[in-house]
């Protein structure tokens, strides 16, 4: 049923039904009731193009995801997909625009298009020009990860800070005293990734308050980087017995690594760290690790997003996610010779 088959059987025009759905003009009460009825009659609901029209909305989020040239990591495509399903069951649209790199276009065109009633933005820097962007806008968006100065902004995050210090003391409780910390990529530190930076916070904090001799590396998204990393990390340091980590794509390199050169998990050396759930379990043997919450953690954003479409001078919210550490098979006590 169609907006053409309603005017027909109301014996108006297209506009004039048009009008009744969207309440832009005025229309006769007899003309807007006859319209209404066969509505009624047919039982016609407005497409979301219709709804969006009389609301003044497009329905549609953008979410603003890393660069097009960079192969997502399965975190990050978990985050995608938590925030594409909230959407979903409020009936809502996702834009998906890179930026970064050469996406500058792209991202203008969602913050100055008037192509989304909102926007969630992923992968934050400490000192983040696209959060300067959209706040100059007052487009309303959330952000997944956080800037230094946070406040006066929603978004929701993971306490990298606190669940690494708490996986360094899990390591130093099993009697461990050299650990290192296998962050991400040195472009990724450099440009002031909030979860890197975060990590190391923690990590040197409770390397000093148990005294622990401590070494953080940083390591590419991916296999054949977490392999090299470990295998650098053995031979400049031989004394490590335990390594904390919240770089889930080099967790198979990094067993790789492991395992040439000998060294078995738990009974040689000691792997724990932040992580999505099926990498902690597909790890061999299974990863001590917390795991993160990407699906509740998309569905919030997407939640406090649609709070600030409603309510443009509502106080700023946001959570920061702690999740308990599973203890699964990775660690064990640190082996005495």
């Amino acid at each position: 049923m169609n907006i053409g088959e309603i005017a027909r059987r109301a014996g108006v025009s297209r506009s004039t039904v048009s009008y009744v759905l969207s309440g832009k003009r005025t229309v006769s009460e007899a003309t807007r009731q006859r319209i209404q009825a066969v509505i009624d009659e047919l039982d016609y609901r407005p497409n979301a193009s219709a709804r969006a029209l009389k609301e003044g909305r497009t329905r549609t989020l953008g979410l603003v995801i890393p660069p097009a040239s960079q192969r997502l990591t399965d975190m990050q495509l978990g985050f995608v997909a938590s925030v594409v399903e909230a959407a979903a069951r409020h009936d809502l649209d996702v834009l998906l625009s890179p930026s970064g790199g050469d996406h500058d276009r792209s991202f203008e065109r969602i913050v100055s298009g008037r192509r989304v009633d909102g926007v969630v933005l992923m992968e934050i820097r400490l000192e983040d020009d696209r959060v300067t962007r959209l706040t100059r806008t007052g487009l309303p968006f959330v952000t997944i990860g956080r800037t230094a100065e946070a406040h006066g902004m929603s978004w929701v995050d993971i306490d990298y800070a606190g669940l690494i210090a708490r996986c360094v003391h899990h390591l130093a409780d099993l009697g461990h005293r050299h650990v290192a910390l296998v962050n991400r990529s040195a472009e990724l530190v450099a440009a002031g990734y909030g979860p890197s930076h975060r990590a190391l916070a923690g990590f040197q904090a409770a390397v000093a308050e148990r005294g622990l001799s401590g070494v953080d590396v940083c390591c590419g998204d991916d296999t054949a980087s977490g392999e090299a990393c470990v295998e650098q990390l053995l031979v400049t340091h031989p004394a490590v017995t335990a390594v904390a980590t919240i770089n889930e794509a080099a967790l198979p390199g990094m067993q790789r690594a492991l395992t040439g050169a000998g060294l078995s998990v738990p009974g040689d050396f000691s792997v724990t760290g932040v992580a999505a759930q099926h990498w902690a379990e597909d790890f061999r043997p299974p990863l001590t690790a917390a795991d993160v919450p990407m699906r509740d953690m998309g569905a919030e954003a997407v939640a406090l997003l649609l709070e600030i479409i409603a309510a443009p001078e509502s106080v700023p919210r946001h959570r920061l996610y702690s999740p308990p550490i599973s203890l699964r098979s990775s660690t064990g006590p640190v082996r005495t010779h």
